[in-house]
């Protein structure tokens, strides 16, 4: 099984949050190859970019965030690890790895302590090159405004609240991606 049709599964039906979802993963997922076509001495594997950054999100319908369509019982920070978990669940164990370290820019075990945040206690930030593009392309997207991208900036400005480890490693995907 393709892992993008894992989809289909946990969002059969043709609603708002399924549109919200595709929209927003389609637009991670061509940035991400964009990028990857004008990096090539990156090495970068294209189909496992275009396929974590369709199912990043998968989580978010367990989560609690209704101006989204999300009418779930956690808090919307959980949902990489939530969806990490079905992807492990489905077989793809590396595509899980892609949901549970895309948040903010990552989260560090001790920033989830020092912000006693409400994920598992383990380090979620990025490790290979793909799961860094994808949560860098990510930044770019709103899942509210579906039809704008943000600039440099304005995706820089939304890590602020994550901490300053976040905010370098945006610095440092800019440098290396851009």
């Amino acid at each position: 099984m393709n892992p993008i049709d894992i989809i289909d599964k946990y969002y059969p039906e043709e609603n708002e949050l399924r549109h919200i979802l595709l929209t927003h993963s389609q637009s991670v997922a061509d940035k991400a190859l964009q990028i990857a076509d004008r990096h090539p001495e990156l090495k970068l594997d294209r189909d496992f970019l275009r396929e974590g950054a369709m199912v990043h999100d998968i989580g978010i319908f367990l989560t609690n965030a209704d101006t989204i369509f999300c009418f779930g019982d956690k808090p919307y920070i959980c949902h990489g690890y939530l969806g990490a978990d079905l992807m492990r669940s489905e077989g793809f164990p590396r595509h899980a790895l892609v949901c549970e370290r895309h948040t903010g820019a990552g989260l560090s075990l001790e920033q989830i302590i020092a912000q006693n945040l409400p994920v598992p206690h383990r380090e979620m930030v990025p490790v290979s090159l793909e799961e860094q593009l994808i949560c860098f392309a990510d930044k770019f997207y709103s899942k509210t405004h579906l039809d704008c991208e943000k600039s440099v900036e304005k995706a820089r400005k939304s890590l602020e609240k994550y901490g300053e480890a976040g905010v370098r490693r945006f610095d440092h995907w800019c440098k290396m991606f851009l």
